[in-house]
């Protein structure tokens, strides 16, 4: 896996101009846990790299030119799949994040993640949605078109094939 890691390291390093393969070598050999994470994010399609430093942690994220193929087709969280009587998903986006030790993207996240290349101009990706809105049945995604970053709204329970989920780890 770090071999792996160490190549996309190296080939994309307008992502991570400041950060050393050493240092980021040094700190997976100490987090066994993100490791497993990180693999599970390569399994399912993020082509996970670094994407800069965030204080101390080292920030990893699903770098798949579009939403990880196997993270598709989900609704935003478990209560959403709950309550969706007909046709549910197989699971829920959050659920999937939590299970798996990685955090869904902020908007903020996703739209850094934008200034570093041309991500989801054929997809879109759930977000990281706040609590007024969830509240209200609603979730929030993410899609590049035109150039442009786009936000958008939907019901939290829907779901699509070309809708899934960018994570974002701290390691």
């Amino acid at each position: 896996m770090t071999e792996l890691l160490k190549t996309r390291f190296e080939q994309n390093m307008r992502r991570h101009p400041n950060v050393r393969w050493e240092d980021v070598e040094a700190r997976l050999l100490s987090a066994p846990e993100a490791v497993k994470s990180l693999l599970w994010m390569e399994e399912t399609g993020g082509e996970p790299d670094v994407i800069g430093c965030d204080g101390e942690q080292i920030l990893f994220a699903d770098c798949s030119p579009e939403t990880p193929a196997g993270r598709r087709s989900l609704c935003y969280d478990e209560p959403a799949l709950h309550s969706r009587k007909k046709n549910p998903p197989s699971g829920s986006a959050m659920e999937q994040a939590d299970r798996h030790g990685v955090s869904m993207m902020t908007e903020e996240q996703y739209r850094y993640l934008q200034t570093l290349g041309s991500f989801d101009c054929k997809t879109s990706s759930w977000i990281r949605t706040p609590e007024d809105i969830r509240d209200l049945g609603g979730a929030l995604f993410c899609e590049r078109r035109y150039g442009k970053v786009f936000v958008f709204h939907n019901g939290a329970d829907s779901y699509y094939g070309v809708r899934g989920w960018r994570g974002i780890l701290c390691v």
